[in-house]
């Protein structure tokens, strides 16, 4: 039995376009009527506008029969999470105080997925200011996991995720400061990559107020799809320097041969893992001694000094900027920061220095550590996806959330590549792991990733309302 066209990947769709087989119309006209028939069940895309996409999509199409130059993804549709500014969309962050927040300009990852052709379809939901590890937006409510509903999608993409492993969406943009691309990914069973720093130029001219400190060491923008040839395709497009980000560089994609060693980690340092979620693991270390990598289980260094230079950096900041943030956040939000808040003295000169020498330790300790294994393979969460409310029921709960991302953090704080991959599925929920490579060598965790997908298979998209 053939696909439905949102059944297909953006690369598929891309070809089918370019060809002849299909129009854009038709694909937006399936995502359009996939989302009708399933969003009910998973609230994950907030706002779309039927009639601007199919308009944009004719363009497309008129654009291809006139013979102009096409770009990798002419008349493929793409959804962008809520904080991302899209021309003449509200960038709402999740929150009531932001609904009416409408951006003039496409923030630089959207303008450069206009440029390669791709057609906006939907936003996409996410917790207030993304400063939560579970979907609950006080603006649009929680988003449910396609796999179980009353579950978490993570956060903060958490709508991009469920957007795509339903067959919404065939490829998203989102960011990640604290794990929230690739969070979402492991949630929902898709793939993701988090870019290094500069590889993706970021920032949002609709932005009050300039990028705080925090941001600009951790955060980035990056891709979530459902497999992993489509992450790296978006990539390709999205990757690069642009006028809106004074921080973003030019660098090729493909870097210098490397030796095929894994760190594999399947239960990190500094908390409890979940025996489904370390058998994820090795699920993917198998995977890569198939296809030629020489894996090895071992630990890696500094992975704790890694975590608290990142809560440091984002504590002190969150401190700095409190004032700017209550009016903006809904309960929730303001729950799960007043929960998790890590009590670090108050910052002086003496202790941003120290802290920042920290962080030099431990990228000097992760880059020697690389020069011997250049890909590390372990959890992106040590623990299963929760049920709603869990990290906000307590301080313990809360806390808990918090010990499971510890093995995120380390790629935010040092500003390192990590692609996201699932490995199977345990309980009806999906397990995946991430690929963490050396500066800008995104090509190898691609390669990997793809590798482990080989051998595992693509798990969406899935029908949420099964």
């Amino acid at each position: 039995m053939a696909k439905e066209l949102w059944q297909e990947s953006a690369s598929t769709l891309a070809g089918l376009i370019r060809n002849g087989q299909t129009s854009s119309r038709e694909v937006a006209e399936s995502h359009l009527a996939r989302i009708e028939a399933v969003n009910a069940e998973v609230n994950a895309v907030v706002e779309v506008r039927p009639d601007e996409v199919l308009a944009d999509a004719d363009a497309a199409d008129a654009a291809l029969k006139s013979g102009a130059t096409l770009g990798a993804l002419h008349g493929v549709p793409f959804s962008v999470k809520s904080n991302l500014d899209v021309a003449g969309y509200a960038t709402t962050e999740g929150t009531v105080a932001l609904k009416d927040f409408v951006a003039a300009a496409d923030s630089p990852i959207v303008d450069k997925m206009r440029a390669a052709g791709a057609v906006v379809l939907a936003r996409t939901n996410m917790p207030d200011l993304g400063l939560r590890l579970n979907t609950e937006s006080s603006l649009f409510g929680a988003t449910h996991n396609p796999w179980k509903r009353g579950y978490t999608t993570g956060g903060s993409s958490g709508g991009e995720a469920a957007a795509i492993a339903s067959g919404m969406s065939p490829l998203g943009l989102g960011n990640d400061i604290g794990g929230s691309l690739r969070n979402p990914a492991y949630c929902c069973g898709i793939a993701s990559i988090k870019p290094s720093r500069g590889r993706v130029a970021q920032g949002n001219p609709s932005a009050l107020y300039e990028m705080a400190i925090n941001a600009q060491f951790m955060l980035v923008d990056g891709v979530l799809a459902r497999n992993v040839d489509d992450v790296r395709r978006g990539l390709e497009v999205v990757m690069g320097s642009h006028h809106g980000d004074p921080q973003s560089v030019d660098v090729p994609l493909l870097g210098c041969p490397v030796s095929k060693r894994v760190a594999l980690v399947p239960e990190p340092p500094g908390g409890e893992t979940n025996k489904d979620v370390a058998e994820g693991v090795r699920v993917a270390g198998r995977a890569l001694e198939a296809a030629g990598y020489d894996v090895e289980e071992v630990e890696v260094p500094l992975v704790l000094d890694a975590y608290f230079a990142w809560a440091e950096l984002m504590t002190t900041t969150l401190g700095v900027l409190k004032g700017r943030l209550d009016p903006l956040l809904g309960d929730g939000g303001k729950k799960f920061l007043d929960l998790t808040y890590m009590e670090f003295p108050p910052a002086t000169p003496e202790s941003l220095e120290l802290m920042f020498e920290t962080r030099y330790r431990v990228a000097r300790g992760w880059r020697e550590f690389l020069t011997t294994y250049p890909l590390i393979v372990g959890p992106t969460w040590t623990q299963p996806p929760f049920v709603h409310g869990f990290d906000i029921q307590d301080a313990e709960s809360a806390m808990k959330v918090i010990e499971m991302v510890r093995f995120v953090l380390p790629a935010n704080i040092l500003g390192l590549p990590a692609a996201c991959v699932a490995t199977g599925v345990a309980n009806g929920l999906p397990t995946g792991v991430q690929v963490i490579g050396d500066l800008y060598r995104e090509d190898l965790c691609l390669d990997a990733a793809e590798a482990i997908e080989r051998s595992v298979g693509v798990l969406t998209p899935i029908d949420p309302r099964s």
